[in-house]
Order: structure tokens, then C-alpha cells, then sequence
């Protein structure tokens, strides 16, 4: 079975035929390559939520505000909340100043501290806020698909070899250093380029330069923060990585909104 369809019944509610269930133990996906297809299946969730802002904001009426809550809550439901949970759920074992085992208890809890409803509200408000003032129609789905894209290789960079994990069980485990680092670096320049001439063909030469601008400072975000939580924590865990989605999710919007 390849790496697509287990990334993509990983990552999202969508189905995938033949594919295992992804809440069984260890078949949730393959050794290998698979995290190298993450960027393709934050296009497909990209175009989603996009279409979801254009119906509500635009063609119904509803305004920029209201279409980009929609389509955040969209993206939550296509993910199950996977990297907002990831999110808060890091959040708490770092917030707690404890030592990495400790810390790791912490993660492991199904329950949210203090910490997590903070960092899940925020990152949440500025993401809502960062699409709703990139305008309605195109330009806000076009940086919305970015940001999408871009928290999505932030899982390929955070699996590249040499990366290592921070438990001998669990998704960090199984994803940790099964990338080869020329894949997210070569997806990097696409996904730029790609972003930098959409734009500038959307609105111009700023459009361009700072959805460009925005791939990269949320990749770099990503960077800074998994460097902490392997210096904190020992390596990489799922949760890990589904902060590091909503942190380059959120700088690329963030970025990418200021060049409406």
C-alpha cells in the first residue's frame, strides 16, 4: 500500500479505500515515505476550507469574518482536531516547566490544562483573524490554501532523517527521520515559487512577495519550535507535530495576509 492513501486517512476524516483504520494501533500508517506526501494533503484540505470561505463569504453573502470561521471550523472537522489537540496538548507539557518525562506524562493526558485552552484560543483567533483581513473571494482562499499547505510540510521538515523521537512508541516513533531531507527542501521552492506567482498574478508584485515570505517564516516558526521541544523533550511525538502544523499554519497566514 503506498504512502498517499495511509497520509491522507492519517491526517484527515476523509476515507481512503483499502486503507486500514487509522485508530487501530500501528497500521495507522507505513514506515517510509509517507509523511512526504503531508504538503499534498494540506493542498486537498487548502482547497476545501478555501472553497468553504468563497460559498459562505462571497457567494452567500455572509462577509469575510463569518466565511473564515467557517472554514477554519471546516478544516477542524476534515482533521478531527488532530493538530489543535497536538497544539494544546504540547502547550501543557512545555508550559509546565517539568522535566522531559514529566512532561511527556503530561502530553499523554486526555484532558487540557490551562495552558492548551490558551494556546488553542489564540492560535484559533489569529488564523480567523489573518484570513478574514486577507478579503473575501480569491485572495483569502489563495492565502488560506498556503498556510494550509505550508503547516503540512512542516510535518515533512519535522520527519526528515536526523530528527529523532522522543518515545520508542507512539506516531513519533513510526514517522521520525523517514524523510529524506532534498524532498521538503525541493517542496519548499516549489511551494514558494508557486505561492509567490499566484499572488503576484492575484495582485501584484507584494501579494507575491509576502505569500512567498509567509511559506517561509512559517516554516522557520516550525523550525524554532521543534528545536525546542527536541531540546525539551528528547525528540519529536504526534503531538509535537500537530503543534508545529497550527504554528507554520498560523505565521504563513499571519505573513501572508499583510500583502492584501
Amino acid at each position: 500500500m503506498s504512502g498517499a492513501p495511509n497520509i491522507l486517512t492519517l491526517l484527515t476524516v476523509l476515507p481512503w479505500p483499502g486503507s486500514p483504520d487509522p485508530a487501530e494501533p500501528g497500521r495507522a500508517i507505513e514506515p517510509g515515505r509517507a509523511m512526504e506526501w503531508a504538503p499534498a494533503v494540506g493542498l486537498l484540505l487548502g482547497v476545501l476550507a478555501g472553497a468553504v470561505f468563497v460559498v459562505a463569504g462571497d457567494a452567500a453573502g455572509a462577509g469575510s469574518l463569518t466565511g473564515a470561521v467557517l472554514a477554519m471550523a471546516a478544516l477542524a472537522l476534515l482533521t478531527r482536531g488532530l493538530h489543535l489537540d497536538g497544539l494544546a496538548d504540547l502547550a501543557d507539557g512545555l508550559g509546565s516547566g517539568r522535566p522531559a518525562g514529566a512532561a511527556l506524562e503530561i502530553m499523554r493526558k486526555s484532558d487540557i490544562g490551562p495552558m492548551g485552552v490558551v494556546a488553542v484560543l489564540f492560535t484559533l483567533l489569529l488564523q480567523v483573524a489573518a484570513v478574514a483581513h486577507a478579503g473575501a473571494s480569491w485572495r483569502g482562499a489563495l492565502v488560506l490554501v498556503t498556510g494550509v499547505v505550508t503547516g503540512r510540510l512542516a510535518l515533512t521538515w519535522a520527519c526528515r532523517s536526523g530528527v529523532p523521537a522522543a518515545r520508542p512508541e507512539g506516531l513519533g516513533a513510526l514517522v521520525a527521520g523517514t524523510v529524506r531531507p532534498v524532498v521538503p527542501a525541493v517542496t519548499t521552492v516549489v511551494l514558494a515559487a508557486a505561492a509567490g506567482a499566484a499572488g503576484a498574478a492575484d495582485g501584484g508584485i507584494r501579494p507575491g512577495l509576502t505569500l512567498a515570505g509567509g511559506v517561509l517564516a512559517g516554516l522557520a516558526a516550525a523550525w524554532l519550535l521543534q528545536r525546542h521541544a527536541v531540546r525539551r523533550l528528547g525528540g519529536i511525538t504526534g503531538d509535537v507535530l500537530g503543534a508545529l502544523a497550527e504554528v507554520a499554519t498560523t505565521v504563513t497566514l499571519l505573513v501572508a495576509a499583510c500583502g492584501r
